[in-house]
């Protein structure tokens, strides 16, 4: 199954990567990716997957190895941790993709900076995506 970065809104794009993902973390932290800025994250991993996962030692990041496809969290992880600067992005928007990863457990965050780095929108998300992570659906 091929997925595209297309006029799909973020929140879709995140549904058609969490297929058979059963992780609570996973799940919220793709879930945060999709509802951050229409998908930002998502789209561009999608768009920009060759490069990036060249990047971070080979490994996908988009997994496409199992029925469906899923963020590669490795992948992204070994971006964040030993090639950040492959990555150029916002404060804010890196302080989101770090969040993610955190839920993972691929990247540590200080919070402060995170604190620091996010609007209030992004922050809200950022607690749903925690809520999310330790709660499960139920949370949402």
């Amino acid at each position: 199954m091929t997925t595209v970065a297309d006029d799909r809104t973020g929140e879709q794009l995140a549904e058609s990567l969490l297929k058979n993902v059963g992780n609570e973390g996973m799940r919220a932290a793709t879930r945060l990716l999709g509802a951050h800025r229409n998908g930002f994250w998502l789209r561009r991993l999608l768009e920009q997957e060759p490069q990036l996962s060249a990047a971070g030692s080979g490994r996908p990041v988009i997994d496409r190895s199992g029925p469906h496809p899923s963020v590669g969290w490795d992948a992204i992880g070994l971006l964040l941790v030993d090639q950040p600067w492959v990555i150029q992005a916002s404060h804010s928007e890196m302080a989101v993709l770090e969040v993610a990863a955190s839920l993972v457990r691929r990247c540590g965050v200080q919070l402060g900076s995170v604190v620091e780095a996010v609007d209030e929108d992004e922050f809200q998300l950022i607690l749903r995506a925690l809520q999310e992570s330790a709660y499960g659906d139920a949370a949402l």
